[in-house]
């Protein structure tokens, strides 16, 4: 199976990123996924070297959102603008280099489970907030789904189209993980809410009830039956790998089958 548009994603690379950058097309990636954590976190300097990469290679770079210690519906006030703010500041720095960025929804606080409803709104607020934003520089916002995690928001096809429904931006999309939908294993319900809705995918491996981000094929995942049910897909399939050798298996295991 020849796939196309693979993407990788440096979410578990803690060191230097960008070095590892521009080996990807030496493996069969055309994409990358900058990831907001760590030493990927964007600033004056490291932006420089996304700079660079963006001009010397033809990697289509797509950017993933803080999410440690992020909560978008979090009660208390002072922090959720804390938040928002380094979103804003990520998606500013980024905006010259991307077109989309994968955002996660909010969770239930031990507060917030009190007030869940008071949670679910402000969940909302800041998505619309971070869409308007992000619209200035024409950057879609791709919410992703969730793995089976208690108390998270945007675990289930239905809660994602609604939250969807709810923020009312134009350049509100939504990223599919694979993996996160198996932990429930929902792939065929996600496949079939999402049609041809669908901006981003995320692709990893587990058995079916931990997000493990294990290889792609070393898993229970069907990945013939799920790549046919994204056929109509055009976007990038950014393996989320938990090492880059890991990674380069994946591409040689989707075009061996």
């Amino acid at each position: 199976m020849n796939v196309k548009n693979l993407s990788f994603s440096s979410r578990a690379i803690t060191d230097n990123p960008y070095s590892l950058a521009y080996e990807l097309e030496d493996y069969g990636f055309k994409g990358w996924e900058l990831v907001q954590e760590g030493n990927q976190y964007l600033n004056k300097k490291n932006v420089e070297y996304v700079k660079n990469i963006y001009e010397t290679t033809n990697l289509e770079i797509s950017l993933h959102l803080p999410f440690s210690d992020m909560n978008l519906a979090s009660i208390n006030q002072e922090i959720r603008k804390v938040v928002i703010r380094q979103i804003k500041h990520c998606l500013r720095l980024a905006s010259p280099f991307v077109e989309l960025a994968v955002l996660h929804p909010g969770y239930l606080s031990p507060y917030g489970s009190q007030v869940p409803e008071l949670a679910e709104s402000l969940n909302i607020e800041s998505i619309q907030t971070i869409c308007d934003y992000a619209a200035k520089y024409d950057i879609l916002i791709a919410l992703e789904n969730m793995p089976n995690i208690p108390k998270i928001f945007g675990t289930k096809p239905t809660e994602l189209l609604n939250i969807v429904e709810l923020v009312d931006r134009e350049n509100l999309g939504l990223t599919f993980d694979a993996g996160h939908a198996n932990t429930f294993n929902a792939i065929n319900e996600f496949l079939i809410a999402y049609k041809n809705k669908i901006s981003h995918v995320h692709i990893h491996d587990n058995f079916g009830k931990k997000d493990l981000h294990m290889q792609i094929g070393t898993g229970t995942i069907d990945w013939v039956e799920l790549m046919n049910g994204l056929s109509n897909y055009k976007g990038l399939f950014v393996i989320e790998a938990n090492t880059l050798e890991d990674g380069i298996k994946g591409v040689e295991f989707l075009n061996g089958i």
